[in-house]
């Protein structure tokens, strides 16, 4: 045995945090039927961007686990099965697409022939946007994201248990074949399920924007969890503070990289002025949408970048959380914006209170997954080969 063995204790979660989750999820399952109930085209929309949000944190935490084990990083390991906790969600996409596919042409124009029938862009696209095909990548993309959770968290569990240094090594191959596979599978995601609902628009840049997100939605809830964790004595007791700093480094590189791509993306467009770009912008340039807009560069941006832009503030627990929750908070916002005005005239400030239905039953879910999860495993990867050099990390 180990002296990390030895020094880490495994430790429940309060059942308290179990029994929130279940409260909010029960909270925002019933509000969210209501809501289908008395406005189904808004429920479903609503629904949709809710289930956007739960793929950008389980897959954009799905690919920090796989980065982890392509880069070799150490300062990571002992933080490496929070991450793993959050991709757990991944399997539950299975059940949470359904609904939306089979609501598909109460989601998308170019899901009705008559539409397309009347439409030369249209009919350009639908070899690639038809209910059939677009199914079949859903479903697949969903599979293949569960697949790579298995096989990368079955190898880090079972190392707790027989150390052997080769699942490190296959975790490495497999992580090395998924990052490929994750780029293409949530280009196509974001294409399908968000930038299709303006089927006319073009943009090349779309899927690296929330590529973006997506990191810095998994990013937040790790750095959430771990700091909360640590404050709870349920993490290695030989984790430091400078162990924060990294994640709080990272989020502050991710929110530049998210503003770069959203100025690039905007810029570009702006500056070619052609009729079959401008029109999304134009969209979210008006009445209360180009409000929401600015909002979303302050909320998104600004606030985050000013939080996070001093050394200290990187592994300063307090700044941490404060940071984590409110780039969650504004990444669901940043969902809401791509989303909506798509399909709504105004952008309805109102409208957006009323749909906190769904958001509650995500963080319900997410907690519930994650309680869960602690119960069946160390929350530290004894076993990882690398762990005592993670724990050895200073600045």
């Amino acid at each position: 045995m180990s002296q990390n063995d030895i020094m880490y204790v495994k430790k429940d979660l309060s059942p308290s945090v179990q029994r929130t989750g279940f409260i909010l999820l029960a909270i925002g399952v019933v509000f969210g039927i209501v809501n289908f109930l008395v406005d189904f085209q808004q429920a479903i929309l609503s629904y949709l961007l809710v289930y956007v949000f739960l793929v950008s944190i389980s897959v954009g935490s799905l690919f920090l686990v796989a980065l982890e084990y392509i880069t070799g990083a150490e300062w990571s390991t002992p933080l490496r099965r929070v991450v793993e906790f959050f991709a757990g969600l991944i399997p539950w996409l299975i059940i949470l697409v359904i609904p939306l596919l089979l609501n598909i042409r109460n989601i998308f124009e170019w899901a009705h022939p008559d539409v397309v029938a009347n439409d030369k862009i249209l009919q350009a696209k639908s070899a690639y946007l038809n209910p059939a095909f677009f199914t079949i990548r859903s479903v697949l993309s969903v599979f293949i994201w569960t697949l790579f959770y298995y096989l990368l968290t079955n190898n880090s569990r079972k190392q707790d248990d027989n150390k052997d240094q080769r699942l490190t090594k296959k975790n490495i191959i497999i992580s090395a074949i998924f990052i490929p596979v994750f780029a293409i599978t949530i280009t196509m995601t974001s294409i399908d399920w968000m930038m299709s609902l303006e089927p006319h628009w073009f943009s090349t840049i779309f899927g690296v924007y929330f590529f973006a997100g997506s990191v810095l939605a998994g990013l937040s809830v790790t750095t959430l969890a771990v700091v909360l964790l640590k404050e709870k004595n349920l993490l290695h007791p030989a984790m430091i503070d400078d162990h924060y700093f990294s994640l709080g480094a990272l989020l502050f590189a991710f929110i530049n990289f998210w503003a770069y791509i959203a100025f690039s993306q905007f810029l570009l467009i702006w500056y070619a002025n052609l009729p079959e770009e401008t029109g999304w912008f134009m969209m979210r340039g008006n009445g209360g949408w180009m409000v929401m807009s600015m909002i979303l560069i302050v909320v998104h941006f600004v606030v985050p970048y000013a939080v996070l832009l001093s050394q200290p503030a990187k592994k300063d627990p307090r700044k941490l959380k404060f940071s984590a929750i409110w780039i969650l908070a504004a990444h669901l916002l940043d969902c809401y914006w791509l989303v909506m005005p798509s399909v709504r005239a105004e952008a309805g400030i109102a409208s957006l209170l009323l749909q906190f239905a769904f958001p509650v039953a995500a963080v319900g879910l997410a907690i519930v997954v994650f309680a869960q999860k602690t119960k069946k495993y160390n929350l530290v990867p004894i076993g990882d080969p690398k762990l005592q050099k993670g724990l050895n990390f200073r600045l």
